[in-house]
């Protein structure tokens, strides 16, 4: 379940190169661009704000300067004009966490959208690589750190840049000399920002790997809670659980401590510095080459420097931690799926008969590749016919279902949908026209209405209600405390399995789809609700291409045809009847299952 700490951070590959500065980044843009004038002002109000901050000092030395020349109205000025300055850039500093969190919000929220849009799309083989709970905590955990960089650091950071700039310039124009002497200490601060910097950057992407290995392990035992208790496997998952959580916390201890290093050694630098210019800078006062207002102006100055730089050093972690999530919602953005509608699809004719055509299929799934699922496979099967296939566990009986949904597609031969080709149509195109009740039915945390509705989202409460009673499921939905608005819990824990496969037999039926998928679709239900089930399949059937998967022949004992499998490969094809009198694995399976000979068995 979880993944061994031992291994390499989850989510990293060997062949990614670590990335050394904060250019991942650049892929927000693509976000932010939608939303220019919004940044645009979120600039302006940053650039006034700076601007300001940055005149503040010029007031302070007119005051200290004139604070001895007796002139009443001129220092009254002085301080109503520093009142004014302090008013706008309160109005100013307001303005701009406005508009950048709103920003920072709008494009969060539009990246999630986007990373999920493309996640729901993408074929089961890209969930063969990947936990959905890493999905999870990349859409949650990476994009918060986004929305922190969109909606603070980055203005701030860009603030402090402005401020670092501006107070440059307006120490040089102060005192050039001092200035100059704070030039001297620029390299000692930058070297120690770049290579810790770097350092911290992938440590940051390992931390994230981390985290979302420990949301997948979580998701995966909460998933299937039930499973872990009936086999009290709760302490080996608590122990798996922490196990990677620890993982997780230790290298966040190492990110911690190299920030925090990183932090010491960059302000202890740029004040020491400052003390030593201005122990200079005092000596000039005393000398008389600098008044008491230039210095404290330079003072201010250097300070506000001193400060961005180190506002500079804490952002700068921040910038990589967010360039590491941009990252990794980058490569789900551009993964690439094994499933793609083509660039120019075809269009099935209408009306959609439900033909289906295998052609010398072959396919093994990419976790096993050595493994064939389907081993030169090829059928047809008529519009409206029945055809059900049969065998032992792995055969590929469920496979054929899942090709035909173009879950996958074939390694070589075609399958055909009304004489076209699926690759040649747009997923949606002729998934439309295809039910399924899988063999594992998934019921959703909504009320048995919703559920239902699942299968045709525009269909009434009537069409909800016949299809239910159809499945034989209105009477166990009627005895719910709220009837068909009766919530179903997540992945329905408030029904029983037999119960959770009519409400996706019911989806099924209301969809009314010209081709209906069977996967063991009576597999959890009682001897009764069976028999009530099959007479709805069977009129269900009746003008639709039905195929059947099923472990239980009395259920495919009336199909038109039954299509033997083992191994992969077709192995009979006929009528019970036929079957049974031809001998083989049919037959035996007949005898096991219809015979007083399963004892002897």
């Amino acid at each position: 379940m979880a993944r061994s700490p031992k291994t390499q951070a989850p989510g990293a590959t060997e062949d990614r190169a670590p990335s050394r500065n904060i250019r991942g980044l650049e892929a927000l843009w693509p976000f932010l661009r939608p939303y220019r004038g919004l940044l645009v002002a979120a600039c302006l109000a940053l650039i006034l704000t700076a601007g300001v901050s940055l005149t503040l000092p010029l007031a302070v030395r007119r005051v200290i300067d004139n604070f001895r020349g007796g002139n009443d109205a001129l220092l009254n000025q002085y301080f109503v004009a520093a009142l004014a300055i302090a008013a706008l850039l309160a109005v100013g500093t307001g303005l701009r966490y406005a508009l950048v969190t709103r920003l920072g919000e709008r494009v969060v929220a539009d990246i999630r959208k986007a990373v999920f849009d493309r996640v729901i799309g993408m074929s089961p083989s890209f969930y063969e690589k990947i936990m959905t709970g890493e999905v999870l905590s990349r859409i949650t955990t990476d994009t918060t750190l986004i929305q922190s960089v969109v909606g603070s650091s980055a203005s701030i950071a860009l603030r402090n840049i402005l401020l670092f700039l501006g107070g440059m310039v307006l120490m040089l124009a102060t005192s050039p000399k001092l200035t100059g002497l704070v030039l001297l200490l620029v390299p000692l601060v930058i070297v120690p920002i770049m290579t810790l910097g770097r350092r911290l950057r992938r440590i940051s992407r390992e931390n994230q790997d981390w985290i979302a290995a420990s949301s997948g392990s979580a998701s995966e035992s909460l998933s299937a809670v039930q499973t872990v208790q009936a086999f009290t496997h709760e302490t080996l998952s608590r122990s798996q659980f922490a196990e990677v959580t620890e993982v997780s916390y230790a290298v966040s201890l190492r990110r911690i401590r190299t920030r925090a290093l990183m932090t010491v050694i960059v302000i202890f630098l740029v004040f020491s510095g400052i003390v030593g210019v201005l122990w200079i800078g005092a000596n000039d006062v005393r000398g008389g080459t600098m008044s008491d207002g230039a210095l404290v102006q330079f003072v201010i100055y250097a300070v506000m420097v001193a400060g961005a730089v180190a506002a500079l050093s804490e952002i700068w972690g921040e910038l990589q931690r967010a360039a590491g999530a941009t990252e990794r919602l980058v490569e789900l953005l551009d993964s690439r799926d094994t499933v793609n509608d083509p660039a120019a699809p075809a269009t099935l004719p209408e009306p959609v008969r439900g033909a289906i055509a295998f052609e010398d299929v072959n396919f093994a799934y990419a976790s096993r590749r050595e493994v064939p699922a389907l081993n030169g496979v090829s059928f047809e099967i008529n519009p409206g016919e029945t055809v059900a296939f049969v065998g032992p566990s792995g055969a590929g009986k469920t496979t054929i279902i899942q090709m035909i949904l173009r879950f996958y597609d074939p390694d070589s031969g075609r399958i055909l949908l009304d004489g076209i080709p699926l690759d040649s149509l747009s997923r949606d195109s002729f998934r439309k026209h295809v039910a399924l009740v899988p063999q594992d039915p998934v019921i959703f945390a909504t009320s048995a209405r919703d559920n239902i509705r699942f299968g045709r989202p525009d269909a009434t409460d009537a069409e909800v209600e016949e299809a239910a009673r159809a499945a034989a499921a209105h009477e166990f939905i009627m005895g719910l405390s709220q009837g068909y608005d009766s919530p179903l819990g997540e992945r329905g824990v408030m029904l029983s399995g037999g119960q959770k496969q009519r409400i996706a037999i019911a989806r099924a039926i209301l969809r009314d789809a010209p081709v209906l998928l069977l996967d063991e679709a009576t597999s959890a239900l009682d001897a009764e609700s069976e028999r009530a089930v099959q007479q709805a399949v069977d009129e269900l059937s009746k003008d639709r291409t039905t195929l059947i998967v099923a472990h239980r022949l009395a259920t495919v004992k009336k199909a038109d045809r039954i299509i033997v499998m083992e191994g992969g490969e077709i192995v009979a094809s006929g009528t019970h009847d036929a079957l049974v009198a031809e001998g083989g694995l049919y037959a035996r399976l007949a005898r096991l299952q219809f015979t007083d000979g399963i004892a002897a068995e």
